[in-house]
């Protein structure tokens, strides 16, 4: 196995580490006070080409694999966690729209997705149903036929980034006849502007401050038939497939702004002194560098490992996908408190980025699938099989 970068994937990291130290990492600070949503550098990101990572060439994005965007998006995390994890998402319902959408939908929204120039927001979580997402209650009713075609959703969802600044939304909605259950759940592709859709307030979070969240109801939206994304009673399969995905680009933005944490706290204990000495000369906080390293460099590898596992189509990638984007999460936010704590006092001060790289990274614990929820996928998968090679 070869742990080395080739030359474009260099190129590609290289690129992304330009824009965000030009683009993102001087204005992050004040995105984050002033609960400001970065469109125009959002636009500039789809120029670079950063709204289209694994969208195909052929369909105006760059083409990547998940193992070459994981490089980009590491390097944007260390610019602006929240900015980037919004592009992530971005990329996600390009994802959905450039692999199920009919040719029209698809050729009316997917070139201004791509270029940054419209926006657009994942639908899935509901008041009552979020780890349990199966037994949602948004439901779409099949109303005319012919020209007049359509569906009408009802309903409401929760925890939606972007909301109300965004302009599509993919919404997951149950259109057979059931109560509960993953098998009659359907995707469409709604713009964000269709009569019948409200927003809430915007949230007020802990973090991810330069992202609006906001809970979404539809009371009696009307959209056309050719706007469902693939086939009836298939959205749930189209959910769980992007959230593999989706839990990669989580678990990098987390590795992205531990890199981050890691390098401010390196810098403070070579330059901060006590005692006469400076910090770097402590072995105690000399160990808990070398700690954070470690886990910084087992989480990084167990990212790409589970993004080679998808690219192949691997049948345990959803397993390896799990456990990344667990152990990812969980070291993350580790090293950015512990960050904190060796800067002491100066930690917990917003001249200094730690305190918004722990409030950052705190919700990648619980998005895309909390981490409970992770460590039941793993148990689940491992268990339906009669021996562990899997894991070798």
């Amino acid at each position: 196995m070869d742990f080395e970068l080739n030359d474009d994937q260099r190129a590609y990291r290289e690129a992304a580490r330009s824009f965000a130290r030009r683009e993102l990492a001087p204005y992050a600070a004040a995105w984050d006070a002033n609960s400001e949503f970065p469109i125009a550098t959002l636009r500039q990101a789809g120029e670079m080409g950063f709204c289209g990572l694994y969208i195909p060439e052929a369909q105006g994005g760059l083409g990547l694999s998940r193992l070459d965007a994981t490089l980009i998006i590491e390097e944007l995390a260390k610019g602006c966690t929240s900015t980037t994890a919004f592009l992530t998402i971005h990329n996600m319902v390009n994802g959905i729209l450039a692999g199920y959408a009919t040719d029209s939908v698809r050729e009316t929204w997917l070139p201004s997705m791509i270029a940054g120039e419209t926006l657009g927001s994942y639908c899935l979580t509901e008041p009552n149903a979020g780890s349990d997402a199966a037994a949602l209650r948004t439901r779409a009713r099949r109303d005319g036929d012919g020209d007049h075609d359509s569906y009408v959703i009802d309903g409401s969802k929760m925890f939606i980034s972007g909301a109300g600044s965004t302009q599509l939304l993919i919404v997951m909605a149950r259109t057979g006849t059931a109560d509960s259950g993953a098998g009659d759940i359907s995707a469409f592709a709604v713009p964000a502007d269709t009569p019948g859709i409200g927003y809430g307030k915007a949230e007020e979070k802990m973090g991810w401050h330069s992202q609006p969240t906001r809970a979404i109801s539809f009371d009696g939206v009307r959209v056309p038939a050719n706007h469902r994304l693939g086939e009836e009673g298939e959205g749930f399969k189209i959910a769980m497939r992007a959230l593999d995905g989706g839990r990669i680009n989580i678990a990098t933005c987390s590795v992205g702004t531990a890199q981050a944490a890691l390098e401010t706290a390196h810098r403070y204990l070579n330059e901060r002194e006590q005692f006469g000495k400076p910090l770097a000369s402590f072995q105690a906080l000399q160990f808990k560098l070398a700690d954070m390293a470690t886990q910084l460099v087992a989480a990084r590898q167990m990212v790409r490992l589970a993004a080679s596992k998808l690219d192949r189509g691997d049948a345990d990638a959803t397993l390896y996908c799990a456990m990344a984007k667990r152990f990812a999460t969980d070291q993350g936010f580790a090293i950015c408190n512990e960050a904190l704590q060796l800067h002491g006092g100066y930690g917990y001060l917003r001249d200094y980025p730690l305190e918004r790289h722990v409030r950052d990274c705190r919700v990648h614990q619980i998005l895309e699938g909390t981490n409970e929820i992770m460590r039941l996928v793993v148990a689940r998968r491992l268990l339906d099989k009669d021996n562990l090679e899997v894991l070798s």
